[in-house]
């Protein structure tokens, strides 16, 4: 019997000065999966992504952090679906979303990119939106801030604890999409 493969995507940026951002709220909710799974993501020679697998015999989990920067996530996530012969339906993509406020999480079994330029380009490149998402909200700048600066801001405070709790659910949200559907993911709380 052929394993089932599944591919879970964290959008950020990679390197120290983008740790911990808002804007790298998919790599924040892959660290928890590492953790979940007992693996560690390791960057392979000729790859633009750092990857690990776990598999329990029948399913066969891959966690992909993209390290092409966000604005270039697609160029990633082509290659990896390539590589892995891995549908759209079988790949869910984990990011962060100033339209939902602080802490929320959402998830959907397929949609547009909105204002997120690495769904954009992931869009862009693979030439479809039908793949499931998990939206994890920071919230938008407040009145006056220069946005770029809001996403690549740390958070802290009580909102760092309130997206602690997010990415925690995010995460839970993408074993659940594993193991029992996208259904049984989006009904989660």
């Amino acid at each position: 019997m052929e394993k089932e493969f599944y591919l879970i995507i964290g959008l950020g940026n990679p390197g120290d000065k983008y740790a911990h951002t808002r804007h790298n709220a998919g790599f924040e909710v892959l660290d928890l999966l590492e953790g979940k799974y007992g693996v560690k993501t390791r960057k392979k020679i000729l790859q633009p992504w750092a990857e690990a697998e776990w598999t329990d015999g029948k399913k066969k989990v891959i966690l992909c952090r993209p390290l092409t920067f966000m604005n270039s996530s697609g160029v990633a996530v082509k290659k990896l679906m390539a590589k892995y012969g891995v549908p759209a339906e079988k790949m869910i993509v984990i990011y962060d979303d100033i339209d939902l406020p602080p802490g929320t999480v959402r998830v959907r079994a397929k949609g547009g990119p909105g204002t997120h330029n690495g769904m954009r380009s992931i869009v862009g490149e693979t030439g479809t939106d039908a793949f499931p998402r998990i939206r994890v909200g920071t919230g938008d700048r407040p009145a006056g801030e220069d946005l770029v600066k809001w996403v690549l801001g740390r958070p802290g405070g009580e909102e760092k604890k309130v997206m602690e709790a997010a990415f925690e659910r995010a995460a839970e949200c993408a074993v659940e999409w594993v193991e029992h559907g996208i259904d049984a993911a989006m009904r989660m709380k």
